[in-house]
């Protein structure tokens, strides 16, 4: 199945560069282009792409917002998007994410961390680790401003789908999860969906910023 990308960013050296570099690529399409935030919300809407590769800065509405309506478009099944970003440390990431972005990219990564970042994408994944995502929650978490998941919502959740999204934040796979709880990865996968839907989250970047913010999860001290 080839995966169906649409490529915004408002520098045309950049984006066509990264159209040139999917359409070699085999398994993967260019299905459209966008330079602005609109023309994004547009695109995904008429061509109902698998992936798409968002910049932050846009002019018009900033690819925060263009993500947030995308996504809202799509209450099932909807494409996923990698945020692409000049430093990884950034509160508009962490922005992003909190949109219903699966992850992101550094613009400097190597080709092959792309196509990677995109199958990784397609395949409903997140897109870094933990240890990532932390620092950022670390850097950007509880700043006025920012929409934290509160803790009566967290305590709609059972026991079970708490413990999952502890799993999910420390990093572990649906399949790494079912193993250790010794359940099938469909029972997992029917736990996460479970607790997206009653946090009213769309991606599993989001389960894990919310399971830090609420303190589900803390980091690990040093030694």
């Amino acid at each position: 199945m080839t995966i169906q990308v649409l490529v915004v960013d408002d520098q045309p050296l950049i984006r066509v560069g990264l159209a040139a570099l999917l359409r070699a690529a085999p398994g993967v399409a260019v299905c459209a282009e966008a330079a602005s935030g609109e023309e994004a919300v547009a695109a995904a809407t008429a061509v109902r792409p698998d992936v798409v590769l968002m910049d932050i800065r846009l002019p018009g509405i900033s690819g925060i917002t263009a993500t947030e309506r995308i996504l809202a478009a799509y209450p099932e099944d909807p494409p996923r998007v990698i945020v692409l970003t000049t430093f990884d440390l950034d509160e508009y990431v962490l922005a992003a994410l909190r949109a219903g972005a699966c992850g992101f990219l550094l613009k400097d990564a190597r080709p092959e961390r792309l196509l990677e970042a995109i199958t990784t994408a397609a395949r409903g994944d997140m897109l870094f680790g933990p240890t990532v995502l932390r620092r950022l929650v670390e850097s950007y978490a509880g700043r006025p401003g920012t929409d934290a998941v509160s803790s009566k919502e967290m305590n709609s959740l059972t026991a079970r789908e708490v413990e999952v999204v502890r799993l999910v934040a420390k990093g572990l796979s649906n399949s790494d999860i079912a193993g250790l709880l010794d359940v099938s990865e469909a029972t997992v996968k029917t736990h996460l969906n479970r607790v997206m839907t009653k946090l009213a989250l769309s991606s599993r970047a989001q389960v894990v910023v919310a399971a830090y913010e609420a303190g589900l999860v803390t980091p690990a001290r040093p030694g």
